[in-house]
């Protein structure tokens, strides 16, 4: 069994990446983590090269991943909420999965997934968007955490006097930046245990799946 984790989070060590390593840690099994936006993925182009055989022919690193893509038994899809919707380096790749729909999208069908969805405001709102996605491809969604990460408005250093910034939105006018309104996982217990929770479910269903395969008890 083999457990393809990805996030989508440009914030290398944030919120995203960290609630997926809490997931896992409960993952008794081949895992590999990649993070998406060091990688080239460019959106659909529609140009349906890859309805006779399911094989993408945009040149770029979404090609590198297809083959873990395919051997992957489930996936760990992370993303956060980017001007209330999905951000663009997630929907690109989630966009890409396009080139295994074709023919009763057979290649991705049956195949489990969680969802970690991050953001200042709203941190719900990526996994209402990747659970409709995971319909077309007829991936089996098992479960979804979400957890509330820190907007880049908290370091910029403009943060208090930004009249457009998530500081002012979440507290209003003339409130300091402190380390204890900055929004971190560690301080949220509760979703660090939903984070292992799913892990766990995750592994019990990929069992599952496993012996009902070979017929075992």
């Amino acid at each position: 069994m083999k457990v393809l984790a990805l996030s989508g989070s440009p914030r290398k060590g944030k919120t995203t990446d960290r609630v997926i390593h809490e997931i896992l840690k409960e993952v008794e099994c081949e895992t590999e983590f990649i993070r998406l936006s060091p990688l080239n993925i460019s959106p659909c182009l529609a140009c349906l090269s890859c309805v006779k055989d399911n094989i993408c022919k945009i040149q770029d690193d979404m090609r590198s991943l297809r083959e873990k893509i395919i051997e992957a038994d489930a996936f760990i899809i992370g993303a956060p909420n980017y001007f209330s919707m999905l951000n663009g380096i997630t929907h690109n790749f989630l966009e890409r999965l396009c080139q295994f729909r074709h023919q009763s999208c057979s290649l991705l069908a049956g195949k489990l997934a969680v969802v970690v969805s991050t953001g200042g405001l709203q941190p719900e709102i990526p996994a209402r968007q990747i659970e409709k996605i995971f319909t077309y491809y007829k991936i089996d969604h098992v479960g979804t955490v979400s957890a509330q990460g820190a907007a880049s408005c908290f370091t910029c250093g403009y943060g208090e006097n930004c009249e457009a910034g998530a500081v002012q939105m979440m507290y209003g006018a003339g409130k300091r930046i402190t380390e204890d309104i900055i929004p971190d996982l560690s301080r949220q217990p509760e979703k660090i245990l939903a984070a292992h929770d799913l892990g766990k479910l995750l592994m019990r269903r990929l069992s599952q799946k496993v012996s009902n395969f070979t017929g075992t008890a």
